[in-house]
């Protein structure tokens, strides 16, 4: 029997499994920056670089202590990898068995991707070997040698492939600049280095959702991931977790069947003090579109994707989240040369919110981000509507940044 929620109780319980409620629900340094990544299951990497980076960015916004080395660290420490979750990713060291059918079939040669040479892979797989970690950049002189039948071109996408299939594991990076080292020196003995079977595969992906989100549902599960026997596994697993009395079937208001935990159904939320948060466009809360759209009533899209003209908000905007709603989005850029955030657009859509309540946090919220990302002033280009313009400058004119 599927049981009812409240949309308020279903807004506070996924924001709350986010962590996005407390001021510090991982804890603070190094330590919550791993807690957050095992809670989470996984932190979107992003190359894309107008604001601070997206996983540097996710982590920022639920961990006020956050230092970027952080990720480098933990990654050095063997307790973070990178692989591939619905995209880039880092992922807990403690998981790592379950990229392994991802790898396998790569390497059986199943993907159509990166189609690499084999005489290149054996090149790069015996230069690591031998002579250590390398980086991409470490293979750019051999296409200088005369006569050379192949370029860095083939040695990245080698580099790639045999990252993707496991034979070599990202073993350090300084920012964008990724070194690799062969997977065996990377692994640590008491890694668990089995390959899990379809039904554990699944019981993976279900438990992670859960956990990141206390309510979820078969197609948010199944992200981005194909294949009927995948769907018929996670269908067995909730089945079985529904049995034990483990989680409950919920009915929500534009939302297939959704299953949820049931400490979550349980628990009761105090939301006292209404935060504002500027979230990456990755960011695990808001990566399902269509979820965020149905619980929240908020229809976000990235449109740095989108031609120029085409464009309704701007170029890379940040989701609002005020309290258990999204207020709004603001288009941002990092001008890091001059030191200087530019708040290209910032863009109100709950009118009936009183500015008074969310003006000052949000205010707070974009001097900490400024600093976040390394400017020291802030410039405001455009507000909508347009008769928050003024009250929005004021306040904003008013934030001091240290000298």
């Amino acid at each position: 029997m599927e049981k009812k929620l409240t949309p308020e109780h279903v807004k506070l319980a996924t924001l709350d499994c986010q962590g996005l409620i407390h001021s510090t629900p991982f804890g603070t340094g190094k330590t919550a920056v791993l807690n957050a990544v095992e809670h989470l299951g996984y932190i979107q990497i992003d190359t894309l670089s107008i604001v601070e980076r997206a996983h540097h960015h996710t982590l920022w916004t639920r961990i006020p202590d956050f230092q970027t080395d952080y990720l480098e660290e933990l990654v050095e420490d063997r307790k973070v990898f990178e692989y591939w979750f619905h995209a880039a990713s880092y992922l807990p060291m403690q998981d790592f068995r379950y990229v392994l059918p991802q790898m396998l079939t790569i390497k059986r040669g199943e993907s159509r991707y990166y189609n690499a040479d084999p005489k290149v892979m054996e090149y790069v797989m015996d230069t690591i070997r031998n002579e250590g970690p390398k980086r991409a950049r470490d293979f750019e002189n051999e296409s200088h040698k005369a006569g050379s039948w192949w370029n860095w071109k083939p040695a990245k996408l080698a580099l790639e492939r045999l990252f993707m299939q496991g034979d070599l594991m990202i073993s350090g990076r300084s920012g964008m600049q990724k070194t690799y080292d062969l997977a065996e020196r990377v692994l640590l003995s008491f890694i668990d280095t089995t390959e899990p079977t379809p039904l554990e595969f699944a019981e993976y992906l279900v438990k992670t959702n859960l956990r990141a989100y206390g309510l979820t549902t078969v197609k948010q599960i199944t992200h981005l991931r194909k294949g009927n026997d995948l769907k018929k596994n996670v269908n067995t697993v909730l089945k079985t977790m529904l049995d034990k009395g483990e989680i409950s079937q919920v009915k929500i208001e534009g939302l297939s069947s959704a299953f949820i935990r049931n400490d979550v159904f349980e628990k009761t939320f105090d939301l006292k003090d209404s935060n504002i948060h500027l979230l990456s466009p990755f960011d695990n809360s808001i990566i399902h579109r269509d979820r965020i759209r149905q619980i929240f009533d908020f229809d976000f899209r990235l449109e740095c994707y989108t031609p120029k003209e085409k464009r309704q908000y701007g170029y890379f905007c940040l989701p609002i989240l005020y309290g258990d709603q999204f207020i709004g989005r603001v288009d941002c850029k990092a001008h890091r040369k001059e030191k200087k955030l530019e708040l290209i657009h910032l863009h109100i859509e709950n009118n009936t919110l009183d500015i008074e309540l969310w003006l000052k946090p949000f205010a707070e919220t974009i001097k900490r981000f400024a600093v976040f990302n390394g400017c020291e002033s802030l410039t405001l280009t455009k507000v909508s509507p347009s008769k928050l313009n003024a009250p929005v400058k004021k306040e904003l004119s008013g934030l001091k940044f240290k000298k």
